[in-house]
């Protein structure tokens, strides 16, 4: 029975591995908020706020 656990565990796929920080999010945000500055008035910055706001409900 025992081989049948880990035949069962070796077939299933790991868990990935988080590719970014806390940090890192926060990071992103702080200069998601600085390039919103430089492009305020572009039709992008629209997405770019939605995405700062994104990324402060993650951190």
């Amino acid at each position: 029975m025992s081989k049948e656990v880990e035949n069962n565990k070796s077939t299933q796929p790991e868990r990935p591995r988080a590719v970014l920080s806390q940090q890192d999010f926060e990071l992103i945000r702080v200069a998601i908020a600085h390039y919103l500055q430089v492009v305020k008035d572009e039709p992008e910055a629209t997405k770019y706020s939605n995405l700062y706001h994104r990324l402060g409900r993650i951190s």
